[in-house]
């Protein structure tokens, strides 16, 4: 077994394994990536390019679809699943193609294959081949999806997102379990492109949302195009006889069960950090409940250790551009060890790409519950009505915002509503700088967009404001988990 001397060593190659390695390379250090898995990022591989690839051939069904409320009458539709499929993994492939191009052009002598484990701080062991001393070590080994082990023997018909992806068909029929942003966007995606999908939800939550208001509305929207199970567990999967699908049984809240056939059951109910079998017993640093190291968000260093850790491995927010940023934070701090400063972390911003878009930036309405309770005001506007939503036939959907008594400053919004990708960029944008509800009405609306409804919600808002928090009423729900 050989040894190798480096000053950070990176467990992972993914966009917070990639980005720590730069960040740490670019300061001069000697570093090595290790890697026990394929190359390729998780959202190249098999997240947000894959998905948003589905997503927008389901999108283009539905365009045809929607067409007759234009007086548009296209012919006779044909979705053609193996041609979907095709261009799915086509493009996958391209995508991950270009991540495979930057790790080919790291240096040999920088790389390492192999599962890494500590055997003492600062000191691992790959395989049975190389021990690692390292000075530093940056822990971005990503994450897993979830799946119960009882409902993984059912078969290789329970599935997670993962094998979607690697169909070269589009199945009859697919229950999908859980309601989060990966259920939703490929459950709607495969309803559209034909398939008979059911989703189940063991409560009301719909992926990110915790404003009730944002939430009933996503409820009521998403449910008119697709079979959406609310409060209904799974309690139990079974093979069917013919091995050919799996037998789904279903509890709804008065305890009545329902036993269903699909081709596939999508399991959706999240996931869980790869942090369980790379020896951290032998790190000496402190762990949650969970098992992944207490670490500062600013710096990520794990205590006042020399271990950082990013990305989804530090199961915070499984989306890129957080891996990306704690990453270059993690591989800075591991370069320049013991001299730690906090990163730039930016206004949180998630995008469910369902239809209408599901987006949350800044503070959630539950955070404000907590840390703002009567000490901020609320903003909103229903896109029913809203004029370039109704000139789209995409009138659905509702934003709320939210602002502090006395500051007037703009803390967050949730929102249900067309197009609410580039809504929640400007709105994070404003966030980040701190802007005042005055401020932002003080910026150039053009018309008609869909921009003037976040006017409409800006104004009510800034009415809001002028009110003393004392006259505004408690919010019913504002305890932490509604």
């Amino acid at each position: 077994m050989k040894t190798l001397q480096v000053d950070v060593a990176v467990i992972g190659s993914g966009t917070a394994g990639l980005t720590a390695h730069k960040a740490a390379r670019l300061q001069g250090k000697r570093v090595v990536m290790i890697e026990s898995g394929p190359y390729g990022t998780t959202c190249a591989r098999v997240g947000c390019m894959p998905s948003k690839l589905l997503i927008s051939a389901a999108e283009a069904a539905h365009a045809v679809a929607a067409a007759p409320g234009f007086g548009v009458h296209p012919g006779p539709v044909r979705i053609d699943g193996q041609q979907v499929m095709a261009r799915v993994r086509s493009e996958r492939d391209r995508f991950v193609g270009f991540v495979l191009d930057g790790v080919e052009a790291i240096a040999d002598e920088e790389k390492l294959r192999g599962h890494a484990r500590f055997i003492a701080p600062g000191k691992l062991q790959v395989d049975e081949h190389t021990i690692v001393e390292a000075t530093s070590v940056v822990i971005a080994t990503g994450s897993s999806p979830i799946v119960p082990p009882e409902w993984r023997a059912a078969g290789e018909r329970v599935i997670t997102s993962e094998a979607v992806f690697d169909w070269t068909d589009l199945p009859q029929s697919v229950a999908v379990v859980g309601s989060g942003v990966i259920g939703l966007e490929l459950g709607q995606a495969l309803a559209r492109l034909g398939v008979r999908v059911t989703l189940f939800a063991r409560g009301n939550k719909v992926a990110q949302l915790t404003d009730p208001l944002v939430l009933q509305s996503a409820d009521e929207v998403l449910a008119r195009e697709l079979d959406i199970r609310f409060q209904t567990s799974v309690a139990k999967l079974a093979r069917s006889e013919a091995g050919d699908a799996i037998a789904l049984t279903s509890r709804n809240g008065e305890g009545e069960e329902k036993t269903e056939q699909f081709e596939y059951v999508l399991v959706a109910i999240g996931r869980s950090a790869n942090v369980d079998k790379i020896g951290l017993e032998k790190a000496q640093i402190e762990l949650d409940r969970h098992g992944v190291p207490l670490h500062d968000r600013h710096t990520m260093q794990c205590g006042k250790s020399a271990v950082f850790i990013a990305g989804d491995a530090s199961d915070e927010i499984p989306l890129l551009p957080e891996a990306a940023d704690q990453g270059r934070i993690a591989g800075e701090n591991a370069a320049r060890f013991p001299d730690v400063q906090p990163g730039l972390r930016r206004t949180a911003l998630g995008v469910a790409f369902t239809d209408p878009q599901i987006v949350t930036l800044g503070a959630s309405y539950q955070q404000l519950c907590v840390t703002h309770p009567g000490r901020f005001a609320i903003g909103a506007v229903s896109f029913d009505n809203q004029g370039r939503s109704r000139v789209m036939l995409q009138n659905q959907g509702l934003l709320r915002v939210y602002a502090e008594f006395g500051s007037r400053r703009f803390l967050g919004a949730e929102m249900i509503g067309p197009r609410a990708e580039h809504l929640g960029h400007l709105l994070a944008w404003a966030c980040q700088a701190q802007l005042t509800v005055d401020a932002m009405l003080d910026m150039p609306f053009y018309h008609p967009v869909i921009e003037e409804g976040v006017r409409t919600a800006l104004r009510e808002l800034a009415l809001h404001l002028e009110k003393n928090p004392d006259d505004v009423p408690e919010c019913a729900d504002c305890s932490p988990g509604v």
